[in-house]
Formats: C-alpha cells, structure tokens, sequence
C-alpha cells in the first residue's frame, strides 16, 4: 500500500541529489519572480556595472557577459504608437442616426411593413369579433362559477388551511390556537366585506336597471357576460387567436454565442474556455439588426472567420438554429479575426421578401444602381449593369436562368436599351424578354441558331470598333472619361445607347467545334473593351469551367453572380481565385436555398443576396410594359419588331476568299497594313477602319498567326507583321474538304 507521504519523500530525495550536483542549483520559483520584478530597472540593479563601457553597444552589439540578461519588455517606459488623441482620430464613430432613418426607401419599407402588419391585425379581429362574443357568451356560466367559489374561499380563508393541517399533524396546540384565532378574525372581516359588496353590487343593478337608459343597461350586461366569460376560458382554449404568427426565435446572448463557438472543435477557442476565459472578445453588445440578431467580436489570435464559416453547420447545430438562419461574415476594413455572426429569426430562404419596386410600375437608368434582390437582412441590394461584364455560375435547377431574366427585365425597363438575348438551352425560358423588347433573339443549339448568333456577335464586334472611334472623336468636354454616360446614350445621332447581351448556356457557343473559337474570340473582346462603350456582356453557365468560362472571359467580367456549386474549381471559377479560401463559398448553399447566391461587383466585398423571384406571368408582364415605352419613345426594333431571321444575315464575306483576291499568287508574304488597306478598297462597307491588330484578331480564330515579313526599303530591310499567303490557301482546302465531308 503506498503511504501518504511517499510523494514527498521521493522529491525531497529528488532535491538533495540535485543540491549534491556540482553544477545544480535548486531555484525557489516565486523568489525568483519577485526578484525579476524589482529588478527590471538595470539602474536600480546593485550588481549591475554602472560605467561607461558596461552600456549596450549602440550599433547593436551584444553585452560582453554572455550571462547578462537582456529585458525584451520594458515595463517602465512609455507605451509606443499612437497617443490617445491619435487613437480618438482614428476610433470607427457609430452613427448617431440609424441607417434605416436616413434612407427614404428603408424608411417607406419599413413603414409599409408596420402599416400592413397592423390593418391585417385590426381586419383579421374585426372580422371575428362576433365569434369572440359567442364563445365568451358560453363560457359565461363557467366564469361565474369560477367567481363564486374563488369567492367562497376567500371569505372561508381556505389559503391558510394547509399551515394549520401542518400544525395539527405536528401536534403543536398552541401553534393550532394561534393561527385558527388568527383565521377566524379574518374570516369575520371577509364575511362583512362580502356582505357589503353583495349588498352594493345588488343595489347597482337594480339602479341601473330601473334608472339607466337601453343602452346602458346593454353595455353593462354585455360587459358582465364578457368578463364571466373572460373567467371562465380555458388555458389550452384561447378565444382570440394570433392574426400573426410570429417566428419562435430565441434572442442570441453571450452565452449562446460562446457555447456555439466552443463547438466548433477550434483548438484555440476551446483551450481558451478550458482555461476559465471566453475565447470571443465581443467589442459590441448584441443588437437587433433587421428580422434578426447581430453579434460582432475578435476571435482568439491566430483564428480566422474563415475557421468559422468552414464550421458553419456546426455554428448552426451550437446555436440551435436552421442552417439558413446562421450567417457568419468578416468585417473587411478590420482584421481577418473580427467576425459578424448574424442571426436571422427565420430561415432565409422562407422569410418574407419585399415586393421588387419595379414589379408593376417605373422605368429605369442602368448608368444607376437598380435594386435586384435582398440580403439576410432584408435589405436591398442594388446592381449597375453599365459598365460591367458579368458572370452567372452554378449547378441545374438552381434559380441561374431566372436570375439572368432578372437582369435583363432590368435591362428592358431602359427603352434606350438594346438588348441581345440567346436562349442556348432551348426552353424557351428568356422568351418573355426576347419575343418583346429584344433587337436580336434566338432559341436552342440549331446550326441556323448558331449561325444567326455567329452573324451577331460579328455585328457586335464591328459596333464596337464604330463605338470606339466616335468616343475618341468626341470633345473632352462631352466626353472627359472617355466612356459612354447616360447624356451620351441619350443623343441618338452618336448611336451610343447601352447594348446588354445576355446568353444562358454559353458553354453551347464557346464548345460548338466549328465557331468556338471565332465565339470566344469576339466575347473576349467584348468584355475587356465592351463595357466602357456601353455594351454589356452577361454569360450564365451550369458547367463553370475552363471550357464553359475560357479564361480571358472569366478573368475580365467585373461582374460575378455564383449560386450553389459542388466544388473549389467551380467556385473560383466564377467567384475568383482564391474566393475559396477567403472564406467566400458558395458551396455551403443548401438544395433548397434557390436564389441565393454571393455577388460580387457592386463594392470590393462579396455579398450575400437572395435574387428576386419574377415566375414567367411575372416576366411577360414587365416585358409587356417595358414594349409599351419603346413603342412610345419609337425605340422599338429587330426581332421584337418584327424582323425575321434571315434578314439578320450578318457581313456577307469571306475573309479568307478576299485575302487570296487583294494578295496575288505572285507575291508569297504581304505585310498586314498593305492587306487592310486592298481589304477596305475591295469590300467598304465590311473592311472600312481595319487596322493590322483587326486583321490579326479576325485570323486567330482561323487558326491562323500572322508573321514577320521583311521588305527593302531604300537599302534597308524593314520587318512588319504580316500574312504567308500559303496559309491562306491551307485553311481553305482544310474548310472545304470538311464541307464536302459532311
């Protein structure tokens, strides 16, 4: 059996082997800290040398006592960085007045929610009163009741019957004596004030009945049949229902807040709590923000919001909240360890949304931003389309295509608009948009479909060019940023109004095994020069990838819709490098979040919106009243005028056919400028303002690269970029041996 102070003994063995060591000391810890605390001044050290050559060498060199020890923290001296006044200057003022109280629109919406809410209240009882009399009316005899037997035990003092069975159990007589002399004096008292209300209560009523007029006598009958029967409901009976039912939202405290984060499994935060602290520094109380809770706070060094947004299924599961209630976020002008946990009273994508302002009345300027959905808050977010290019993202059956039929309603409510829109899918979904506003519209993957899309992105591609020489022509003082503005777009003798093209499925074209290439190339074009020009380019895709997405495309649009997807790839794909990393993930969508979807775009930061839902009646019928004003301003044109397809039949050339015919068999290389040049002379109306970079970007798509070609001039050889005529004729027997093939 092992004795008590076995553990003693051992150490104090321990010790006296140690001491017996010739270079051992035995140090008393405590001792020694109080020592170091009195010492950290060196001046107040006796032992220290206080001459001159015992100073730190000020270049840096280390004290000639390899045993000296050197304070790292000096606790006397001053606190280095900002003084309290620096700090007062740079301190984040919250605003006095609320967010909500300074927009108008916030302001209306919220108005409007509180106004609703309480004629729906008012209605809904109003309606129902008349049951709420009969049902009180029958429980009317249970109330009275009720009354007269509380009564009785009053009067009777049946309250204090316990004590004095206690005391009779006990046996205590005169405890006994005491409390029933003490009951029947209260007794007494309550007997006579019973009487005299009796008698009071009789009297009234015979007064009213004799004195008071009908009315009187009605209201004071219904008032006393009311109250017997507001005695006698029943608990799990009530008479009056909620007109409203309101979520069963628990309000977030601190506590739930730091349970929630010590489930996450973060070693941090959980060595934190064992040690008795919180592992959450919270730097601001925890509010009501919206239809919901906001807590904000700096998490454990070392731990990022994106530790927690990896863990947010188990952030929901510690708060005991549904998944779509549970939105953690970085703060992005603070450090990458302040974290927003907002918490929403219901779950998102079942809360209540507001009405889209737009859905049954107005027009719009897309040179400014237009509401197109709301956050976890419920507040709007608003959208730009000039000036931008844009991507949309995500896997099947995910709300993609209706959010871009979003974008284009938008769109369509400018009557300056044109719009270009291509249903590669072939459901026919943009169809509201198309049949009545759009310029150009087509529908599936058809070679005639393919074809007439072809032809219009080569008119697009040539309007841009057009687009770019009428902006450098323009004066500084029309034009000082040298891109279109909304005065511009409105002067219809420059042609300048905004051009959106909008196309679901766009895989179809950049994938087509003939076109592919020429597509790619002029999308290209399209979004890195397109938007300053005032033509706007939205691609959607259920496959983001490098073929649906091809990099120059996905790289450029400044513009980013992602819904739900299934991976990292796909994520950043459409997102942006390393969004995943950042913590900006839509892969932590849920199947039934359809809508939602992170933005980024309008401001640096990522954001969370759920896309308004416009069903098809919807569309057709913001469409309808988007036609109504072309009509009206006379803007009405193409397809939805009318113009049948094959009249959009595009440039009608063959670039290769007329290269052979400017260039002759004789000569093998041509230089570029010189082709441009015969190619304008040939064919004005299609080669007119052809530079050697337009001949060079029209032949990538060929397969074909332009070449160095030398040229004596005056003794001197001068190189130049240039075509091999060679590789003209090449692609042609290629083109049409394929041809005769198929």
């Amino acid at each position: 059996m092992k004795h008590p102070d076995d553990d003693n003994e051992l150490f104090n063995r321990l010790e006296a082997e140690m001491a017996a060591d010739s270079g051992g000391e035995v140090v008393d810890l405590d001792k020694a800290r109080s020592a170091r605390a009195e010492s950290a001044d060196p001046s107040a050290r006796p032992s220290v040398d206080r001459s001159p050559d015992s100073d730190a060498d000020r270049s840096g060199a280390e004290s000639a006592d390899p045993t000296a020890r050197v304070m790292v923290d000096q606790p006397t001296a001053k606190a280095a960085g900002p003084g309290y006044l620096g700090r007062l200057a740079a301190a984040k003022r919250r605003d006095v007045i609320p967010v909500w109280l300074r927009s108008t629109a916030e302001l209306r919406t919220a108005a409007g929610w509180v106004a609703r809410h309480y004629t729906h209240a008012a209605g809904y009882h109003v309606l129902r009163s008349p049951v709420y009399a009969a049902r009180l009316t029958m429980q009317a005899p249970t109330g009275l009741a009720r009354f007269v037997g509380g009564t009785m035990r009053w009067v009777a003092d049946r309250e204090g019957e316990p004590v004095r069975l206690a005391a009779v159990r006990r046996e205590d007589a005169a405890e006994y004596l005491k409390l029933s002399r003490q009951r029947d004096g209260r007794v007494r008292l309550r007997t006579l004030v019973a009487v005299l209300g009796m008698f009071v209560g009789l009297g009234a009523a015979l007064a009213i009945y004799v004195l008071a007029p009908d009315w009187l006598q009605a209201i004071s009958v219904s008032a006393l049949v009311l109250a017997f029967g507001a005695a006698g409901r029943k608990a799990d009976d009530p008479v009056i229902h909620r007109a409203v039912e309101l979520p069963k939202a628990t309000k977030l405290t601190s506590d739930i807040v730091l349970r929630a984060l010590g489930a996450l499994g973060i070693p941090a935060i959980n060595q934190a709590q064992a040690k008795g602290r919180d592992g959450f520094e919270f730097t601001a109380p925890i509010t009501r923000d919206g239809p919901g809770w906001r807590a904000e706070g700096n998490l454990p060094y070392g731990v990022t919001v994106t530790d927690v947004i990896e863990r947010r299924e188990r952030l929901a599961s510690g708060l005991r909240r549904p998944l779509g209630c549970v939105w953690p976020e970085a703060v992005s002008e603070e450090h990458t360890g302040r974290l927003v946990l907002w918490v929403g009273d219901q779950d998102l994508k079942s809360a209540p949304k507001p009405a889209w302002p737009l859905l049954k009345s107005g027009t719009v300027d897309l040179f400014k931003a237009i509401p197109y959905g709301t956050d976890q808050r419920g507040r709007w977010v608003e959208v730009t389309l000039m000036f931008i290019a844009g991507v949309i993202g995500a896997i099947p059956r995910m709300g993609k295509t209706f959010l871009l039929r979003l974008l284009l309603l938008i769109a369509a409510l400018d009557p300056r608009a044109e719009l270009h829109t291509y249903d590669m899918k072939g459901t026919g979904d943009l169809d509201p948009v198309g049949e009545a506003v759009s310029h150009r519209h087509g529908v599936g993957e058809e070679d005639e479909t393919i074809q007439y899309a072809l032809n219009d992105f080569r008119a697009l591609r040539e309007e841009l060019r057009r687009r770019t020489k009428v902006i450098r022509s323009l004066p500084r003082d029309i034009c000082p940023e040298s891109k279109v503005t909304s005065q511009l777009a409105d002067k219809r003798s420059l042609g300048l109004h905004p051009i959106v093209i909008g196309v679901d499925e766009c895989q179809v074209l950049f994938e087509h095994p003939e076109h592919g290439k020429e597509f790619e190339e002029i999308a290209t074009d399209l979004v890195k020069r397109g938007p300053a020009t005032g033509i706007v380019l939205l691609l959607a895709t259920q496959r983001p990838d490098a073929k649906s997405l091809p990099t120059g495309i996905s790289a450029n649009a400044g513009a980013r819709w992602c819904l739900k997807v299934m991976g990292q790839t796909e994520n950043d794909m459409v997102l942006g490098t390393s969004s995943y990393k950042r913590g900006v993930r839509a892969t932590m969508f849920a199947w039934g979040d359809k809508g939602l979807h992170y933005f980024v775009g309008e401001g640096s930061d990522a954001r969370i919106v759920y896309g308004t839902f416009i069903d098809a009646p919807g569309a057709v019928a913001v469409a309808a009243r988007a036609r109504t004003a072309r009509e009206k301003a006379g803007l009405l044109s193409g397809y939805a005028a009318g113009e049948s397809a094959e009249a959009v039949t595009g440039p009608s050339y063959d670039l290769l056919a007329d290269i052979l015919a400017v260039v002759p068999a004789a000569q093998a290389k041509e230089w570029s400028e010189t082709i441009v040049t015969r190619l304008a002379e040939l064919r004005p109306e299609v080669y007119t303002g052809w530079e050697p970079e337009t001949l060079a970007a029209a032949l990538k798509p060929l397969s074909i690269s332009t070449i160095q070609v030398g040229r004596r001039i005056d003794g001197k050889v001068v190189n130049r970029r240039g075509v091999d005529r060679s590789h003209i004729t090449a692609a042609i027997a290629e083109r049409d041996g394929k041809r005769d093939a198929s």
